[in-house]
């Protein structure tokens, strides 16, 4: 099947490099209003192939995504060092008046998953301008959250992060909710593994990890400039589940009609994700302090959308 990547930057040119390894789709035309980029990103992957899948890449124009089943939006500006995700709003919501028409001009039907940040309020744009039904434009969420969770949570426990589940849910940013009460090792509740293990959970434990997750975005920026690997795995993965109609549990960004009492915001929650898009929605059980953190991050989402007219 073939896929659209809108953007060859850090994220798109990763997410296609992802794609080919995994071997995922069978062809990936990549789209930027740089086409030396997009032209040389192309060239870079393709010598990789040898040694992956036998994908075909190209870099083309937006009639080039006819017979697309997904589209990829990674177009924008990036963050700045000790810039906010929200911050990038107003910036990048022109970009995706531009974008958006001419891809579903060349395929109407197309799923767009957004990755542009803010990828929750983004994500809510590229809805309101594509005006089809919202199980068939959502965002990577907190895809890459909930990843990294699992990963600190799998080292500090000794085991691999595959063994883990565990969610992040709400913002993709500073508001995001860490679900504790929840969170399993295997088939046993977080804390009674780490007591079994001997790697117990202390306050300062939870809060190390707490910080490696809500704060490794500003990190990375600031040692390397933007983050690329993990988002372009993310990105993969949900791709796969929608090509491959895995109704994969993933924590991927919709518009929600009711979290916590806001109406109508995308956030992340775990969704059932198959070859329509967003299947199902689902809501895990929280604790009293998990539901009050993501009314809080839904009502920040939902102020920060309507302070745009898109």
């Amino acid at each position: 099947m073939k896929i659209g990547i809108i953007g060859a930057g850090n994220v798109g040119s990763t997410a296609a490099y992802a794609l080919v390894l995994h071997g995922i789709g069978s062809e990936i035309v990549l789209v930027d209003l740089n086409e030396k980029l997009a032209v040389a990103q192309v060239q870079d992957i393709v010598h990789a192939t040898p040694f992956a899948n036998p994908i075909q890449l190209r870099a083309g124009s937006y009639p080039d995504l006819k017979g697309a089943a997904v589209v990829v939006l990674t177009a924008g500006v990036s963050q700045k060092p000790g810039e906010t995700r929200l911050e990038l709003l107003d910036r990048n919501a022109a970009v995706f008046k531009a974008i958006i028409p001419p891809i579903l001009e060349a395929e109407p039907n197309a799923i767009l998953l957004v990755a542009t940040n803010p990828v929750d309020v983004m994500t809510q744009v590229a809805s309101r301008i594509a005006g089809i039904g919202r199980q068939r434009v959502f965002g990577t969420g907190t895809i890459l959250d909930t990843a990294r969770f699992r990963a600190l949570l799998g080292a500090h426990l000794g085991i691999s992060p595959k063994s883990v589940h565990a969610f992040v849910l709400g913002e993709h940013g500073d508001s995001e909710v860490l679900v504790w009460s929840s969170a399993m090792a295997g088939n046993m509740p977080i804390a009674t593994f780490a007591a079994q293990s001997r790697a117990a959970l202390t306050k300062n434990v939870r809060a190390t990890i707490d910080d490696g997750v809500r704060r490794a975005a500003y990190y990375i920026i600031d040692g390397k400039g933007a983050t690329a690997f993990g988002i372009g795995s993310g990105i993969a993965r949900i791709v796969r589940a929608i090509l491959d109609n895995e109704n994969a549990v993933l924590t991927v960004s919709d518009i929600t009609p009711d979290v916590e009492g806001v109406p109508d915001v995308a956030l992340s929650l775990p969704r059932v994700v198959g070859a329509g898009g967003i299947v199902t929605d689902l809501y895990p059980e929280l604790d009293a302090a998990e539901h009050e953190g993501l009314r809080v991050s839904a009502r920040l989402l939902k102020d920060a959308v309507e302070s745009i007219s898109v």
